[in-house]
């Protein structure tokens, strides 16, 4: 072999070769690109891009946003605003712990004191609330939802089935339960019951196997979809009728006393004498439209193949008679009731809540019954009582922390001088006609809601509508009550309550069946705020009155 020759090719081979293989350099820049996405897909699943969204919003507007001298703490409100908001639209955290959040960032940033923002989580408002969520663990633990919504749908079932009157039954059975727990509370309990008579029909799922015509398992499908609609949406309209029935009414109380202590509070009685018939007004457009978008001729006869009425007593008799427990619990809701409607009446019979000069609210006798749940006997096992703090575990301290939040907020914005930068900002309306403001005010309030949740809505809303109410010099309720109503037409997307969720997550549903049945809904909704404001609404709350 020629040395000259092998030492050429052995050069060559050094000079062409590489220093490091290409395919490494590859696969660094593959495995580059692989960490890369790893750590934004951590970020992303673990939120710490909507965790830092807050502080990051909150530090941009006070390091850029100038409200004017002797402003700050103003300025601070905002940025705490857009803070607590992203964290609440985002999930970046648990929808309590951003509920408490004003607990130590108002102190932090100078809008109040930690004893005076304390006091907003703990009021007559909530203890309203509180009681009322240990009332409906003691009727859900005891089934009297269950007992009570077999009993007024076999009532309503027909024979042969009537799907017109069926659903009647199991709406107003909803709407009703509704009106005296929180509408969540309400459609969790009630979606099994619903369910639960939906399970007796074949689901739509192309099984050829079935005995029924396909023309037989469309209308069954189309009923299905009506009677989940139905539930989710009595439950919201329901807990319009009353002060109990959702957080929006609390909220709207709580800001009402916040902004306006010396103005008379708006009692169970007040808000009823306007929230029942508008929500009357609701639950027959609510039937109207399911019974024109989802019953036919036909339907009936496609049902009765599976639900009669021998059905619903069956399961009725499986329940056994009422318990000494049962009624025990019957009584004391009931007994609170009669407490609720009778605290404050008219001006010429002042109720019982006169016999102690004022001093005892809603929240008062509210927690007083509910403390009876654990004294009465049960009658099942020798000391056991109608409720113990075990049962009380699945108390929603979400939403009570919400609103407490909420009735922070509003503080704030009075106490940081937010709300007097806000009242000069809305000079303009000054001669605005209150009645077309309202409509307006319910619309913005309809259309927000669809996004975040209702409670969320009415705390964002709220305090605006009662500056505005101040600057364009009519009764600040007359925009505040639209804007918490608009904030509960929460009907077309499942966003826009934990309610619609539950209804969606049943799997009868699509996004375009809440949007065809909503949007009735919501219409009717507006139309009845703007015909009742200016009626009832100023003879409940007193337009002419002086602020």
């Amino acid at each position: 072999m020629d040395p000259r020759r092998s030492h050429w090719e052995s050069s060559s081979e050094d000079v062409t070769r590489p220093l490091l293989p290409l395919h490494d350099d590859d696969d660094s820049t593959a495995s580059r690109r692989r960490r890369s996405c790893a750590v934004v897909r951590s970020l992303l699943g673990n939120k710490y891009v909507a965790v830092a969204s807050g502080p990051a919003a909150c530090a941009a507007i006070c390091a850029l946003v100038d409200l004017g001298d002797g402003h700050r703490a103003a300025r601070n409100m905002v940025g705490v605003l857009a803070w607590v908001f992203l964290w609440w639209m985002t999930d970046a955290v648990p929808l309590a712990v951003a509920s408490m959040a004003p607990l130590f960032l108002f102190p932090v940033f100078g809008i109040s004191s930690s004893d005076a923002v304390a006091k907003s989580y703990m009021d007559d408002v909530i203890s309203l609330v509180l009681g009322s969520f240990i009332l409906a663990l003691a009727i859900e633990h005891y089934n009297i939802h269950r007992r009570l919504a077999l009993n007024i749908t076999s009532l309503f079932c027909g024979e042969p089935v009537n799907p017109p009157l069926l659903l009647l039954g199991i709406c107003g059975t909803t709407m009703f339960i509704s009106m005296w727990i929180h509408n969540t509370p309400c459609t969790v309990m009630m979606m099994p019951v619903a369910t639960g008579i939906l399970q007796r029909f074949p689901r739509d799922d192309g099984d050829a196997t079935s005995s029924s015509s396909p023309a037989s398992r469309r209308e069954v499908e189309r009923f299905s979809k009506a009677v989940v609609l139905g539930v989710v949406y009595a439950s919201a309209i329901g807990g319009m009728a009353t002060l109990t029935g959702t957080g929006v009414n609390i909220i709207l109380v709580g800001m009402w006393s916040t902004y306006f202590p010396h103005q008379p509070p708006i009692t169970f009685s007040t808000w009823m004498s306007f929230g029942l018939p508008m929500a009357i007004v609701l639950f027959l457009a609510l039937w109207a439209t399911l019974c024109v978008l989802y019953c036919s001729k036909n339907t009936g006869r496609a049902l009765s193949a599976y639900l009669d009425r021998s059905h619903l007593r069956r399961e009725l008799s499986l329940l056994g008679p009422m318990a000494f427990a049962e009624k025990m619990v019957l009584a004391v809701f009931g007994g609170l009731i009669v407490l609720w409607m009778t605290r404050s009446l008219t001006d010429d019979i002042p109720g019982w809540g006169s016999l102690f000069h004022g001093e005892v609210g809603d929240g008062t006798v509210t927690i007083m019954m509910a403390t009876l749940l654990f004294i009465i006997p049960s009658g099942k096992n020798d000391g056991e009582k109608l409720m113990d703090w075990n049962k009380c575990r699945r108390l929603q301290w979400n939403i009570i922390l919400l609103l407490g939040a909420g009735f922070a907020i509003a503080d704030g914005f009075r106490s940081s001088g937010l709300t007097d930068i806000l009242s000069g900002g809305l000079a303009f309306l000054r001669g605005a006609p209150a009645l077309a403001v309202a409509p307006v005010a319910c619309v913005f309030s309809g259309a927000v809601t669809e996004f975040t949740s209702d409670d969320a809505t009415a705390t964002l809303v709220l305090p605006l509508l009662a500056e505005l109410g101040k600057s364009i010099g009519v009764h600040p309720l007359l925009l505040m009550v639209p804007g918490a109503v608009g904030a509960q037409l929460s009907y077309l997307l499942p966003t826009g309550s934990p309610g619609n969720v539950v209804g969606f997550s049943t799997g009868y549903l699509r996004i375009k069946d809440m949007v065809i049945a909503g949007m009735p809904l919501k219409i009717v909704g507006i139309a009845a705020l703007t015909i009742l404001l200016p009626t009832l609404g100023s003879v409940v709350f007193g337009k002419d009155q002086k602020l």
